[in-house]
Formats: C-alpha cells, sequence, structure tokens
C-alpha cells in the first residue's frame, strides 16, 4: 500500500503531525507497535496516570486548532498561574505570575494518555488517515520513489516522505544509519502522584537539591486541589531507594526533600524510575525521510519543555510540507524538508544546551558557585523585565511560531 506520508510512531507528536496533514486531505498511514489505541472512555473517577506533560500555551493553541483541546479538557486538564523555583542549598528563590508576562495562565498540566486519546479520537474521524496498531518496523531502505519500510510479517509499505515520530530510542532512526549518541545525565527521574496537605494553588513548583531539582506539578481530581504529579531527579542509587520504599515512606521523603511548603504529602500510586538520557540527532533529516520530536531529540524535564518542543516539531513539518503541496512539490523533496530542518534545530540545540546548563550549574557544591545562583535567583526575581522574557520563552513565545500555533 502506499500514502502521502508514511509516520512510524503514533504518540503524541507523531498523532499531531498526522492530524495536521490529514485535516489538509494529505493520505496520511500512521504505524504505531502499539497493539491497539487507547480507550475513550472518561477518566472521572480514576487515578492520574503517572507521567504527564506541561503544555504551554502555544501547544494549547495547537491542539485547539486540532479540535482535540476540549476533549483534553472535559476529561483532566489542570491550569496553573504561578511558578516557583528555589534552590535547598540558600537562600535563592524565583517566582512568576502569568499577570507578569500579561497572559492569563502559564500552561496546564496534563496526563500524557489523556492528550493522545484526544488526538486519536480526531485522527479516527480524518478518512485520509489510516491508523495501525500492532504495526512493528524491521527494515528501512531507499527506493527510487520514497522509503521502503519492511514490517513484522513480512509486508512492505512505501512513500514519498517517511517520518520517524517513535521515541528516543527510535528504531526508525537507527535503521536509517541517524546517529544521535546518549548522553547520560548521571540521573534517574522517580515519578508518582500524591496529595497533599495544603492546595498547591495552581502554582508548578520545583526545589533544586544537590542530587537534582524536585518537582510538584499541579493536579486537580474531582474538583480537588490538593494533588500533585512527581518528577524527582536524583541519582540512581537514590531513585533505587526512593522507588523501593513503602507509599508512607516515600511520603514523608518527599515531604522532607519539598521543605513541607505544601504539608503532609501522601503518595497515592506506585513509583516507577525513569532513566534520564539526552540526545541529539546528527541530523534531522535525509531525502525522504524527517525526524520529530525525541526522535530527533530528547530533553532533561526540569523545564517541561520535551513535548512541547516536539509538537513544535510536528508544526513546522506540517507548515513547511502543505506549502510544498499548494506548489506541486512532493513531500520527501530534500529541500523541503531541510527547511524544517533549519527551523527547528537551532531552537531544539539551544534548550538542550540550557538545561545541561541548569544542571551542571544546580547540582555544583562549589561555595562559590552556590553563592553565585543563589544570588541569581534572587536577582531575577526583582528584575521584572528579565522575568518577563524569560516567561515568554516558557511559554513558548520564541522565534517563529508556525501559523498553527499563532
Amino acid at each position: 500500500m502506499r500514502a502521502e506520508v508514511l509516520i512510524v510512531g503514533g504518540g503524541m507528536v507523531g498523532a499531531t503531525l498526522a492530524a495536521l496533514l490529514g485535516e489538509a486531505g494529505v493520505a496520511v498511514t500512521v504505524l504505531d507497535a502499539r497493539p491497539a489505541p487507547l480507550p475513550q472512555e472518561g477518566v472521572v473517577g480514576m487515578p492520574p496516570g503517572r507521567r504527564v506533560s506541561a503544555v504551554t500555551p502555544v501547544s494549547q493553541r495547537l491542539l485547539s486548532g486540532l479540535g482535540a483541546w476540549e476533549t483534553i479538557v472535559a476529561r483532566r486538564a489542570t491550569p496553573y498561574t504561578g511558578m516557583g523555583v528555589w534552590d535547598a542549598q540558600g537562600s535563592g528563590e524565583i517566582a512568576f505570575e502569568a499577570g507578569q508576562a500579561g497572559v492569563p495562565l502559564l500552561g496546564h498540566i496534563v496526563e500524557n494518555d489523556v492528550i493522545l486519546a484526544a488526538l486519536e479520537a480526531r485522527l479516527a474521524a480524518l478518512p485520509g488517515v489510516t491508523q495501525r496498531f500492532g504495526a512493528v518496523i524491521e527494515g528501512y531502505q531507499e527506493g527510487t520513489d520514497g522509503p521502503l519500510l519492511s514490517l513484522a510479517g513480512g509486508e512492505t509499505l512505501s512513500a514519498p516522505l517517511v517520518v520517524a515520530a517513535d521515541g528516543a530510542r527510535s528504531r526508525l532512526r537507527e535503521l536509517a544509519g541517524i546517529s544521535a549518541e546518549p548522553r547520560d545525565t548521571g540521573q534517574v527521574a522517580v515519578v508518582t502522584t500524591v496529595r497533599t496537605a495544603l492546595p498547591h494553588g495552581g502554582v508548578a513548583r520545583q526545589v533544586f537539591l544537590p542530587t537534582g531539582p524536585l518537582a510538584f506539578l499541579p493536579l486537580t481530581l474531582e474538583g480537588e486541589p490538593h494533588y500533585c504529579s512527581i518528577v524527582w531527579s536524583t541519582s540512581p542509587e537514590e531513585a533505587e531507594r526512593l522507588v523501593g520504599l513503602p507509599r508512607t515512606a516515600l511520603g514523608e521523603a518527599l515531604e522532607a526533600a519539598f521543605e513541607g511548603r505544601l504539608g503532609r504529602v501522601e503518595v497515592i500510586d506506585g513509583a516507577l524510575s525513569v532513566p534520564l538520557v539526552q540526545r541529539h540527532a546528527e541530523r534531522y533529516v535525509r531525502p525522504g525521510l524527517a525526524l520529530i520530536g525525541d526522535a530527533a531529540h530528547s530533553i532533561h524535564p526540569l523545564a517541561g519543555q520535551g513535548v512541547n518542543l516536539g509538537l513544535m516539531d510536528a508544526a513546522v513539518l506540517a507548515e513547511e510540507l502543505l506549502e510544498a503541496r499548494r506548489r506541486g512539490i512532493i513531500p520527501g523533496n530534500e529541500r523541503i524538508l531541510e527547511r524544517y530542518a533549519r527551523r527547528r534545530r537551532g531552537d531544539n540545540a539551544a534548550m538542550l544546551a540550557l538545561m545541561d546548563g541548569f544542571r551542571l550549574l544546580f547540582g555544583a557544591t562549589h561555595p562559590a558557585l552556590t553563592l553565585a545562583r543563589n544570588l541569581g535567583l534572587s536577582g531575577v526575581d526583582r528584575a521584572m523585565p528579565l522575568k518577563r522574557l524569560l516567561m515568554r520563552q516558557a511559554i513558548g513565545e520564541r522565534g517563529r511560531l508556525p501559523l498553527s500555533c499563532r
């Protein structure tokens, strides 16, 4: 079978690209290794998923334009209007408020499965989009009319353009011979969900500990603002210890590390650990092939920018492809794909470098560095023009935005 575009990976980023192209009438096939789509039943009364994303207002506009945001909000999404960051080794602290940036909110904390289920429902309503589940890629080769993909079971598919959206350990990227050497951050993220004695007040909070940052991301369940998603980045040894603790002991450890700012912490779900490895592909494109999302770049979660960078990849690639289509140019044209790569690589590289810098700076224990970063946090907190600039960057208002995100 043939399609104009084959997307390998039906996660949030791949599904977003499929929806953008499908709405414009492009014939798209999404190949997903998962056995089935997510259930479309609501999440009311169900515990929240442990994997969440901080969706910026720019990404929200993109999802709204696709008709997915209304479904997401109807199921579960928690807006946050403030952010608080402080250094556990000193007195440095900074607080951001949406009003200071002239926006109503800074973003939403949303479970990944809630986002994906809404996107899958949208794809199911688009006649030009085919979703293939249980499709495992085993081979890749360049053909005269576009890449050829071999699936487990012997089937072969081809298209003028193949897009790798299959995650940080992208099998398609590997088969295509594109290097993305992993860079171990030396940290592992412990993720779980908690209930706190004090309400979160719509504020995302993060404390920098000597072993890494600990984030309490606000969640609201059944109207109760007493829940948070936890992302605790720490050493592998400490992560193993934390995951092995009983829930009561883990709650006590979280409360102590968070300096009791939200009172008693009750862990309501099991904890899991995720190794934090940064990658950046040596190239994003080659003739007939493009990489997006974690297949192109994976980033430390301390600023919550991972999914937003991936969604921006999808929006920019779709914009370039649709403009080329209007001019009668096939999707796999190398010059068109290079335009996408130029527009995205710089922004992604800058964010990767920034996260690396933050991680190293706040992990340093030298007294001079500790003093400098505390003075820096406090200084930025008092410098309103700089705070506004940082907030505009954090909510995604940077660079040339594609039309779908404006």
